[in-house]
């Protein structure tokens, strides 16, 4: 089982990247969505990413929470798109009440790679411009920094997006993608 992480700003091209390799791995190719749609800027976001994926063969999951729950039919290529969100979803509660889920992600990342003949994981890097930020969203930056660390370690090939633009920083995967 290969493990792909992906990691940059806000619309760094990461997603775009993502499904590149993606479609360069075995099929089925599954697209895991747990972005929360909870306003139209949200809806909108997904109306983008459902139009960038037409047409390109994923099977999509839409799940915000409890990863561990899916069973996918057979194994293939699994994008999980993205860790930032499913944070968010899993750690503040519909009162804002905050829960540590380090492990309970971890273990849910676990159990797609399990599944997979590949996983990769879209991220965010949050926290590198210098905060000032309520406690709820430093704790968040803190369990997104923990899992990114964490998840970098155990995957074959780490990449940072800039600009479109896919820096290896951990192994090289050229000629995929």
């Amino acid at each position: 089982m290969m493990q792909i992480l992906l990691t940059g700003g806000s619309a760094s091209g990461k997603s775009t990247y993502a499904e590149k390799i993606a479609l360069n791995l075995p099929p089925p190719y599954y697209y895991i969505a747990t972005m929360r749609k909870y306003d139209d800027e949200s809806l909108e976001k997904v109306k983008q990413h459902q139009k960038m994926r037409a047409g390109k063969g994923f099977i999509t999951i839409e799940k915000e929470t409890d990863l561990d729950e899916i069973i996918l039919p057979q194994k293939g290529t699994v994008l999980l798109e993205c860790l930032c969100n499913l944070t968010a979803n899993e750690m503040f509660d519909h009162e804002g009440r905050i829960s540590d889920v380090f492990d309970k992600i971890l273990t849910s990342v676990e159990s797609l790679a399990a599944q997979s003949s590949a996983i990769i994981i879209v991220t965010n890097d949050v926290g590198s411009d210098g905060g000032g930020y309520d406690q709820g969203t430093e704790e968040y930056i803190r369990t997104i920094g923990r899992l990114n660390s964490e998840l970098a370690q155990r995957s074959d090939y780490v990449f940072e997006l800039i600009s479109g633009i896919a820096l290896p920083l951990k192994g090289d995967l050229y000629g995929i993608a």
